[in-house]
């Protein structure tokens, strides 16, 4: 490699490494405790609970988001989830015409209509969550991040062909322990930059996609949900809209077979102004991430379609729980939580590279 490209590759891994550097500190450290969010959930929000009527009768949906929008005044549902291993339904709700974003939850018994305690959302984890996915910014944090995950891809593959010609007359994974400190970490940096390449373009790319989430959808919703929507002149009021169970009911006849994951209300991020948007999931490791939603008109209770997920949409389901390493169980989240640690090193000796070979020589 002539000088003039190696000079040239060593200025865009070193700016684009310190451009990105405190940012991507942020998201290691904000990232490592929300990988096991939900070991931390369980143990930080564990109460001892069970229905009040378990072998009786069960209040269908309709009088379930009845009890819950009761209790939030002003508010109309947004979504609708449901446990897997309680007779829980979650109902989230937002205030009409309030700030987008403003949600309140709900975990119901379904046996008795009562609040029933939260298995997830502890105060602590939401925070990091938020700073991690948008700092708090909405959309224009979460581009930000993105472009700084463009940075980090940029910073790895410049450091690859920078690694090649630096390393040609060292074995790999060499630490030169008898030199100086300055030395000694730089083989450190290249090390595990080496060992943590993989796992890092992983990350860095899924989390790329992951902030283009709200563009994704929008479009989504503009290409293949829009021949939906040409027959309607105005979304459908909450107090005209047909029964959500029958919505519910209908939509397993259209999709038998799958798992009820959740239902988007009418005018809600994942669905149309005028359907109820019921989404299933498969149930293997892989299909469980992979949703595709029935679309039952909300003003006559029949179904409109069955609208298969985008290819878009899909990578962006899929990245999502790979970004966490949600894919293999807790194996896979500590062999994640090791190489975020490792990510940390690779970071601050980056940085303490730069800072060594500014400061004047004595």
């Amino acid at each position: 490699m002539k000088a003039s490209t190696l000079r040239a590759w060593s200025w865009v891994h070193k700016w684009s490494s310190l451009i990105s550097t405190a940012f991507l500190l942020m998201l290691c450290v904000t990232g490592l405790p929300l990988v096991f969010t939900h070991e931390i959930e369980q143990v930080a929000m564990r109460q001892a609970w069970a229905p009040a009527h378990p072998n009786g009768p069960k209040l269908n949906l309709d009088q379930v988001l009845s009890v819950a929008l009761a209790r939030k005044p002003g508010e109309v549902a947004a979504f609708m989830s449901f446990d897997e291993d309680r007779p829980v339904v979650n109902v989230t709700s937002v205030k009409s015409g309030g700030k987008a974003g403003a949600y309140s939850f709900q975990p119901i018994d379904q046996t008795s209509g009562d609040p029933a305690p939260s298995v997830a959302g502890h105060p602590a984890m939401e925070f990091l969550l938020k700073l991690h996915t948008d700092m708090f910014l909405g959309l224009p944090g979460m581009l930000f991040l993105g472009a700084m995950g463009l940075l980090l891809i940029t910073a790895l593959v410049s450091g690859v062909v920078l690694y090649a010609p630096f390393m040609r007359r060292l074995p790999f994974g060499t630490v030169r322990a008898s030199k100086q400190a300055r030395t000694r970490w730089l083989d450190y940096h290249n090390l595990l930059g080496a060992v943590t390449l993989a796992w890092l373009l992983v990350v860095g790319t899924t989390g790329v996609v992951n902030t283009l989430a709200t563009p994704i959808l929008a479009y989504w919703k503009d290409t293949a949900l829009k021949e939906l929507t040409r027959a309607y002149d105005t979304p459908a009021p909450a107090a005209h809209r047909s029964s959500l169970q029958a919505a519910v009911d209908r939509a397993k006849v259209a999709l038998p077979g799958m798992q009820l994951q959740f239902v988007a209300f009418p005018g809600s991020t994942y669905s149309t102004d005028h359907h109820y948007a019921v989404f299933f999931h498969g149930d293997t490791p892989l299909t469980a991430h992979l949703t595709t939603p029935a679309l039952i008109d909300a003003r006559t209770g029949q179904l409109a379609a069955v609208a298969p997920t985008s290819w878009y949409v899909k990578v962006l389901s899929l990245s999502q729980p790979l970004h966490f390493g949600d894919y293999g169980g807790l194996a896979l989240k500590i062999l994640w939580g090791l190489l975020d640690l490792a990510t940390i090193v690779v970071l601050g000796s980056g940085l303490y590279l730069w800072l060594a070979k500014r400061r004047p020589t004595r």
